[in-house]
């Protein structure tokens, strides 16, 4: 049996009442954020599938600062559920894949049939100590193995990453580019463990799209360097939105998206479980 402490349905409801949410989740700048975050974590505290469970706290400057976490647990859930992550807010300079997934987890929160028998774990802000404190940092390229010692979030999320042994991760940030990019990594392409198709180009619809793969091998940062601890291989995707596009059809094209995402596993779970 697998030494790995997954996160289970009923530690997280635990942890969730057990830690009083509003009460430790420091004064954000940004009134949208802040009025995002709260009305999310009150949305949580009434829902059956989706649990305010944030990581930490970290210490700082005197201070304790959580690191916000959602995690779901679909209808017909159990430990054995495929398992992904979800990551944004890299960069506390560009903020618009935070909101944007926070969008998604109200949906969620309201219609939890989306994500049948899966468990999911949000992570909608990563960079706290820049967006609260404004340290300078590029925590898109931070080690994972090695988390430096001002880079206490990383330390967080890889600690989380070997306690669930997720089997994927989905990364969320914005590009320069005209037109959405996709990458894929992974041990054969993306597909990882489930073997699941991620997506394809009938997922984006009329958004233009950029296909890029990158092998296990190469990856020298993020979570997928984490494989070597996991009882499986995982896969990593990440969606990149266009940053000039406006915030209306950068939620759009976020939401679509991840909805396929997890269209895809629920339809391969259910499979597994004939439900």
């Amino acid at each position: 049996m697998n030494a790995i402490a997954r996160t289970t349905r009923a530690n997280t409801i635990a942890a969730a009442s057990a830690t009083p949410v509003l009460a430790v989740t420091p004064s954000l700048r940004g009134g949208t954020l802040q009025e995002r975050l709260s009305r999310l974590y009150q949305i949580a505290q009434r829902s059956d599938y989706v649990f305010a469970s944030p990581l930490g706290p970290f210490f700082r400057l005197g201070r304790h600062y959580p690191l916000p976490r959602f995690v779901y647990f679909g209808p017909h859930t159990s430990d054995s559920s495929l398992r992904l992550a979800f990551y944004a807010g890299q960069d506390h300079t560009d903020l618009r894949a935070t909101t944007a997934l926070l969008h998604f987890i109200e949906r969620l929160a309201t219609t939890p049939d989306l994500g049948h028998g899966l468990n999911l774990g949000f992570f909608p802000l990563i960079d706290v100590a820049g967006f609260l404190l404004g340290d300078n940092r590029n925590l898109a390229n931070a080690s994972w193995t090695w988390p430096a010692d001002d880079q206490e979030e990383i330390a967080l999320l890889a600690r989380d990453v070997r306690l669930s042994a997720y089997h994927g991760f989905v990364r969320l940030e914005s590009t320069a580019a005209d037109e959405i990019t996709v990458r894929l990594r992974g041990a054969d392409g993306g597909a990882g463990y489930t073997g699941v198709e991620l997506l394809n180009s009938a997922d984006f619809g009329d958004w233009p799209v950029r296909w890029e793969g990158e092998p296990l091998s190469s990856v020298v940062h993020g979570p997928l360097t984490l494989a070597g601890d996991l009882p499986h291989a995982p896969f990593e995707l990440t969606l990149a939105i266009p940053a000039a596009w406006g915030d209306v059809e950068y939620r759009q094209a976020t939401t679509e998206v991840l909805r396929n995402i997890i269209h895809r596993h629920r339809a391969f779970e259910a499979n597994a479980w004939h439900i």
